[in-house]
């Protein structure tokens, strides 16, 4: 490779660093948006902090019903359920289905898959 191959090649790489960067930032704001349009009225990402819902702060991973200082239901607690980027799908996309006798009411669930998509990839993000 010669030195005007090579200042190509290494401009060529660089560049799509930078876009893999920039599509990543985007996902991330998207997902925090998808989120706090639809999940933030009752949920807070930050550590403890307790709303109608419990904090999703580390959810990924997390035992269903677990977060000490929130009151579940029984069903959420007796759910066996380890949080999952399947499983939060499933559970955002209809609640009642996944844990019948939740606390998310009125919530429904989203069907938009795109935006449920986003919303887990967000939590997943805050849960790293």
């Amino acid at each position: 490779m010669n030195g005007r191959t090579s200042t190509r090649f290494a401009a060529t790489v660089f560049a799509a660093f930078g876009l893999g960067e920039a599509a990543l930032a985007d996902t991330d704001e998207d997902g925090q948006l998808a989120f706090n349009n639809a999940c933030r009225t009752c949920h807070s990402i930050n550590e403890g902090d307790h709303r109608l819902g419990p904090s999703l702060h580390g959810v990924v991973g997390r035992k269903a019903g677990s977060v000490e200082g929130y009151g579940f239901s029984a069903a959420m607690k007796q759910s066996g359920i380890t949080w999952d980027a399947a499983t939060l799908d499933k559970f955002i996309a209809a609640p009642d289905k996944v844990v019948m006798g939740n606390n998310m009411k009125p919530f429904g669930g989203i069907q938009d898959a795109k935006q449920r998509e986003e919303i887990v990839g967000y939590l997943k993000s805050i849960s790293e």
